[in-house]
């Protein structure tokens, strides 16, 4: 669905993308992550054709980017830095002005579509009120309706979530798997990491520029070689574990140990009562944090 090959942005000596091979499958539930400043905007503006590489490929549903990006756009839906509106106007009416004048878009369904649109992110109720007077969030769901006018075979999406409150995000979380089972592929890039935790089935970092991982989350979020022990009993259990335990919070225990089934055996029979006993995995916070290097946006003060 998505390819590119060694793509570069410079703007004069900055090198905002640096030589990416990325390969987003159809099917998949793509999640483009990286510091702020570390290229991740540019290169979804450079997948749509809005900002020409300064070399590089593109491939998007098998058509080069930009040479012939108006083959696919119809089968494109996109939210990118914001939604686009006018604010004057009421969000139906924005929503039918832009299927008019994109490619693609049946006069003959349009009023359908979009109460379909609406309806899926939330906004079927919405009345004449303009655009100016919606508040954030409504505003941020208008533009995924528009990404969705199109019943679209990709959707790419940039902050998606931004603005929504957590109900709202959960929301769009289970609207992108929706979607996606019925065979829409997701590329969304955000820098909310527990919620691409959640929706993903792959990923991808940049940093500087430059792609520094890509693979399956499942295969990314490996076992720790540690299990994890709720149990009432944390200082009998800690008797019988015998050195094993290598960090204590309470009744929660941090055990090394690589079966989680022969321990709980273990421990039952010593009877020490288990309240849940799990295989500690990597979050994806730690593996993102382990392959970056950019840091924070933050401005210290400086120490004379």
């Amino acid at each position: 669905m998505i390819v590119t090959r060694a793509l570069t942005k410079r703007f004069d000596r900055v090198t905002a993308v640096d030589q990416v091979d990325l390969h987003v499958r159809e099917g998949d539930r793509y999640g483009f992550l990286g510091p702020n400043g570390s290229g991740k905007t540019t290169l979804v503006r450079m997948l749509l054709g809005l900002v020409y590489a300064t070399s590089g490929e593109i491939e998007l549903l098998g058509r080069p980017v930009p040479r012939r990006i108006g083959e696919v756009l119809g089968e494109v839906g996109a939210l990118v830095e914001g939604p686009a509106a006018y604010p004057h106007l009421s969000g139906r009416t924005n929503l039918a002005l832009l299927d008019a004048a994109g490619p693609g878009g049946d006069r003959r369904t349009r009023k359908q579509r979009i109460e379909e649109s609406l309806e899926r992110v939330g906004l079927a109720g919405v009345d004449r009120r303009p655009v100016k007077a919606y508040s954030l969030g409504m505003r941020q769901r208008l533009g995924l309706a528009a990404a969705l006018l199109r019943r679209p075979r990709l959707l790419v999406l940039d902050e998606p979530t931004n603005a929504l409150d957590p109900q709202g995000i959960r929301e769009i979380r289970e609207l992108l798997i929706d979607l996606n089972r019925s065979g829409t592929t997701v590329f969304l890039s955000s820098h909310l990491l527990a919620e691409v935790e959640q929706l993903c089935t792959r990923v991808g970092v940049v940093d500087r520029g430059r792609l520094v991982l890509e693979d399956e989350l499942a295969g990314i979020r490996s076992p720790t070689g540690r299990v994890v022990v709720d149990t009432p009993d944390a200082a009998d259990a800690v008797r019988v574990l015998d050195g094993q335990l290598e960090h204590r919070e309470g009744e929660r225990l941090f055990v090394r140990h690589d079966d989680p089934a022969s321990l709980n055996a273990a421990l039952v029979t010593a009877g020490i009562r288990v309240a849940e006993i799990v295989t500690e995995r990597r979050t994806l916070e730690q593996v993102v944090l382990e392959v970056t290097s950019s840091g924070s946006d933050r401005v210290d003060r400086s120490v004379t």
